[in-house]
């Protein structure tokens, strides 16, 4: 029977866009529900915005804006990312719904009379400017710890120190500067200490679902352990689930100003988007007739949730426990499928850092989408590692598996078969007097074509039923485990073997020239007849190994797999089409290119290499230029600014310590850096002005602060100030005689 599943992915935050890391996640979900589908699953695939709390409540009131309106611009801007990288999704909603609050308020009754809720009053820094109760993130002092000033109130940053906020020195409100007070409030908590609990929790994270297989990878099972079996500090607490006015959110029933905290509603949006679909009729068009509450509580219905391993906690502790005392029609997850992070050429992807990729702008170059699903696709597995993105890496496997393996079947051989042929398939199999005619026929053209081929020639691996060679039958169960790694690579090995039939048989030595041609295979002994026959089964099975091919790619490659289907003039590929191969007669169309290959150029762009230190460095060419000596007054002054925003640039005198070309950089230097006590990499667009070996020794002035940038060759760790204008030349900065390394420029 065809299983029901209903899949999420971790909803994003409504502050920004979507960030790498995001996509990685849906790409590794969409895979697995395209797959899903190919086997005739009933699969419904949804998300939200994760649309409440503080947070949001604050930067809708730096906008100027309402925090509805807020995240409701952030909404409409998911759209681009969905269809922009084939991301299947049935349906995409918001916490910030009608379905979330009446789902959330009806977990928490149902919570509260199962005696797993009760209040407590809590003592926390208040603002009395902003009047409202201030997290962690918006308090800042003096660390307890080492004396650093600038320290938010969780942990220090300079010496690794972790304590409360109420332990800061000369604390202060981030969003008013004013000093906090500390205020109590009564706060709402879930009982997850509760012995009942605990119990439940154990067995269902050492359980296995329905259908007999264990709920959570093994990794993920151990970390829940260490925090089911902790003691003293390192015990299951209780969660603070509540949050006061004015806070963006829920409100919490028979509780006048108290708000869900955004974790206690966040998940709850899962079932929220979901109940939503239903009431749309999409569930419906897709398959499923039952309501939202049938088909939630129904004994046949998965509930999968795809994760990255920063969230644990919540999906494996307080979600299934909410879940499954709550009672019908809400039950725990069958299962929590947690993925490492993605780092960018072994960095950890941060915005601040600037280490990460845009999904937007590799989008916006005009970068195909599917590069980046296959990319991914072949470093995935089902265990919770780390990804890494690198660029040269990805170019040479994007243009090495899909052009010249996968794509070049089909470029190679479709065109003999529509122009020769018509387009019609032959028969496949092949009887034991063809088998041993062909095999004649290519002994033949070897010994006239390659005359030092010495001695007996085996073309029996090649007529042997070849078709049976590239079914891999383990890649569907590859595939039901998340393997998408080992999918990848045991489909490429088939690419290979077709590749390699492809070139043993040689379709266009038997094509070569018109009618001379036909004379010298009747030379050796050939009919133009047999020739032709010989040409139609190649090209027939050329077509049917990538058709294949195309079944085994079509979850991480949908749109090129429908441009094949189109080609073929077949149905969508279904996972059952695996065995029927196309029939004798069968009419393809005329083959369409399928793909191009990454180029050098498209990385630079999406990294900006050379286009952010040049913005830094020169003055753009299109601007009128000035006589030789004259200063370049031009320009319009910028706006004024205050001595507060000038304090917040960073600038350090720095020893250039070394300076090299950069290969395959037409204008950039790598600089290293020394600034008193720690050494920086940054390049900048002076290659023109400066040799290298002149250089090094010499003291510049940096923008210290500049959050770093990833670029294809490293990471800029900064910027080096130079002057230019409309007139050749740019000029590196210097301080006076007497400065060192290290010092501050005010």
């Amino acid at each position: 029977m065809p299983r029901k599943i209903f899949v999420t992915t971790a909803l994003p935050y409504a502050n920004g866009p979507l960030h790498i890391g995001h996509i990685m996640e849906y790409i590794q979900a969409d895979i697995w529900v395209r797959f899903q589908r190919m086997l005739g699953n009933e699969v419904h695939f949804v998300c939200a915005d994760d649309a409440h709390g503080a947070p949001i409540m604050i930067a809708a009131e730096k906008a100027g804006i309402t925090p509805e309106a807020f995240v409701a611009q952030i909404l409409t801007g998911r759209r681009q990312y969905l269809t922009g990288f084939h991301l299947s999704f049935d349906h995409w909603h918001s916490t910030h719904s009608k379905e979330n609050e009446g789902l959330s308020q009806d977990i928490f009754r149902k919570l509260r009379n199962a005696g797993l809720t009760y209040a407590k009053p809590v003592e926390q820094f208040f603002d009395p400017v902003k009047g409202m109760f201030l997290a962690d993130r918006y308090i800042k002092g003096e660390c307890p710890k080492c004396g650093a000033k600038d320290q938010y109130g969780d942990a220090c940053e300079v010496c690794g120190s972790v304590y409360s906020p109420t332990e800061l020195i000369n604390p202060y409100s981030v969003l008013s500067g004013a000093t906090p007070i500390l205020k109590t409030s009564d706060h709402y908590f879930f009982k997850l200490s509760d012995p009942r609990c605990v119990e439940f929790l154990r067995e269902w994270t050492a359980g296995d679902n329905e259908r007999g297989l264990p709920r959570l990878q093994p990794q993920v099972f151990n970390k829940a352990q260490e925090w089911l079996e902790g003691e003293g500090d390192r015990a299951l607490g209780d969660w603070d689930i509540s949050r006061d006015a004015p806070y963006f959110g829920i409100p919490i029933p028979d509780a006048p100003g108290k708000f869900f905290y955004v974790w206690l509603d966040a998940p709850i949006g899962y079932l929220a988007s979901l109940k939503a679909y239903f009431a749309s009729g999409l569930a419906r068009a897709n398959g499923e007739t039952r309501s939202f509450e049938e088909f939630l509580q129904a004994d046949d219905t998965e509930q999968i949730h795809f994760i990255g391993k920063d969230i644990i906690y919540f999906h494996t502790l307080f979600w299934p426990a909410m879940l499954h005392f709550a009672g019908k029609p809400y039950r725990a997850p069958d299962h929590v499928f947690v993925h490492g992070f993605i780092t960018v050429s072994g960095e950890k992807m941060s915005k601040s850092r600037g280490t990460g990729i845009s999904p937007l702008r590799y989008l916006e170059i005009g970068m195909n989408p599917e590069w980046l699903r296959y990319y991914i696709a072949a470093k995935l597995n089902a265990n919770v590692e780390d990804l890494d993105f690198n660029p040269d890496d990805f170019m040479a496997r994007v243009n090495s598996d899909l052009i010249g393996k996968y794509v070049n079947i089909a470029s190679r051989t479709f065109g003999f078969l529509t122009k020769r042929f018509g387009g019609k398939v032959r028969r496949l199999t092949l009887s034991q007097n063809e088998k041993a005619r062909f095999g004649k026929i290519l002994d033949a053209i070897y010994r006239a074509f390659y005359p030092s081929n010495s001695g007996e020639i085996d073309h029996g691996e090649f007529l042997a039923d070849f078709l049976e060679k590239i079914r891999v039958k383990t890649i569907r169960e590859i595939y039901v485990s998340r393997e998408f790694g080992k999918a990848v690579r045991l489909t490429m090995l088939s690419a290979d073997m077709a590749n390699s039939f492809v070139n043993e048989f040689k379709p266009w030595e038997l094509t070569k020239g018109s009618g001379d041609s036909t004379i010298a295979w009747r030379n050796l002994g050939i009919e133009e007849s047999e020739l032709e026959e010989l040409l139609h089964w190649i090209c027939s099975m050329s077509v049917e190994m990538f058709r294949i091919l195309t079944l085994y790619l079509k979850p991480i490659l949908p749109n090129v797999a429908q441009s094949v289907e189109k080609l073929l003039n077949i149905s969508p590929l279904m996972w059952k089409d695996e065995m029927h191969p196309l029939v004798e007669g069968h009419q393809i169309n005329s083959y369409q290119h399928l793909m191009q290959r990454v180029d050098e150029k498209q990385l630079d762009a999406l990294f900006d290499l050379e286009s952010e230190p040049e913005k830094m460095t020169t003055t753009p060419p299109s601007q009128p230029s000035a006589s030789k000596g004259e200063a370049d007054n031009s320009g319009a002054i910028a706006p004024t600014i205050s001595i507060d925003d000038f304090a917040k640039i960073d600038l350090r005198v720095a020893e250039i310590l070394s300076a090299e070309h950069v290969e395959g950089a037409d204008k950039l230097l790598k600089l290293t850096l020394f600034i008193g006590d720690e050494t920086r990499t940054v390049f900048a667009g002076i290659k023109s002005a400066y040799d290298p070996a002149e250089l090094a020794g010499r003291l510049t002035v940096m923008v210290a602060n500049l959050a770093p940038r990833k670029m294809r060759f490293g990471e800029s760790q900064g910027m080096v100030l130079a002057a230019s204008g409309a007139g050749p030349g740019i000029f590196l900065l210097s301080p006076d005689s007497g400065a060192t390394p290290g010092m501050r420029v005010k």
